[in-house]
């Protein structure tokens, strides 16, 4: 459910969210590859029940920040009543209970108080108060993040993984997805035939070169990379092009993490 940036008479994007096809095909996040079980421990697959039935699907990815708290997309939170979700920890194939998971409920939903439904304005962030601890079962950790205002330069490659579109036909894979994406730095992305004005210094581009990019149902989730001795979370997927989602010069888009610590914090620190 990866949004696409709203602009005015949407011209060249997409401009509301859709529901994606549900249908399983081995493939990749696009230009990706299946990744290894039990790699990216942080990721969370956000679930939603649109018809309260209890039947729930994927809807964003997530990333575990502490026990109680997962960050994803603003753009993801479709309702701001938190029974309508529940997030799943050490998942890998989401059509097969691998035994690994934890399905967990939302007790609260913080979004940003600067998200006011504009992408090319930012702050897509959001924090997930969860009902129940994640607890240590060998398939899970606590993400570490970047520090604050850290910025990444360019060409620096970093990693992408989602459940999102593999193809744009719409297929979905069965299992988490990984791709590498390099950074490309503010002063390129925001190009006019890149992203132009839409991309701003809090967020981070990756990506672009035509071949490997998020997607739908990619929203939400981690931009890992490998700094200061760690894999740190240094972005959140919010958007990307209308249409095809690999385009060239146009990236995917993350909600840079190192900008919103504070923020971030502060909602973790509330009772």
């Amino acid at each position: 459910m990866i949004w696409l940036v709203t602009l005015l008479a949407c011209f060249g994007l997409i401009c509301a969210e859709e529901p994606f096809n549900h249908n399983v095909h081995n493939g990749r996040v696009i230009g990706g590859h299946d990744s290894k079980p039990n790699t990216w421990k942080w990721q969370v697959s956000l679930q939603h029940d649109s018809y309260n039935d209890n039947y729930f699907y994927h809807i964003c990815g997530g990333s575990i920040i502490d026990a109680f708290h997962v960050m994803t997309a603003a753009h993801c939170v479709l309702s701001m009543d938190p029974t309508e979700y529940r997030v799943v920890v050490g998942e890998y194939n989401l059509y097969e209970y691998d035994g690994s998971e934890q399905f967990i409920r939302v007790d609260r939903i913080v979004v940003h108080p600067g998200w006011n439904g504009d992408l090319a304005n930012g702050n897509d962030i959001a924090i997930l108060r969860l009902a129940d601890p994640v607890y240590n079962n060998g398939y899970v950790a606590i993400a570490n993040l970047p520090y604050p205002g850290e910025t990444l330069p360019h060409g620096f490659t970093c990693t992408i993984t989602g459940w999102g579109l593999i193809d744009f036909e719409g297929n979905v894979p069965t299992v988490l997805q990984e791709a590498p994406l390099d950074v490309v730095e503010h002063s390129v992305c925001s190009q006019y035939d890149w992203w132009g004005s839409v991309a701003l210094n809090t967020m981070v581009c990756a990506g672009g070169d035509g071949i490997i990019s998020g997607c739908q149902g990619d929203s939400g989730g981690p931009l890992s990379c490998y700094t200061n001795g760690a894999w740190r979370v240094h972005g959140v997927v919010s958007y990307g092009p209308a249409g095809m989602c690999n385009q060239y010069k146009k990236p995917t888009v993350f909600t840079r993490v190192s900008s919103f610590l504070d923020w971030m914090y502060s909602v973790m620190n509330l009772a």
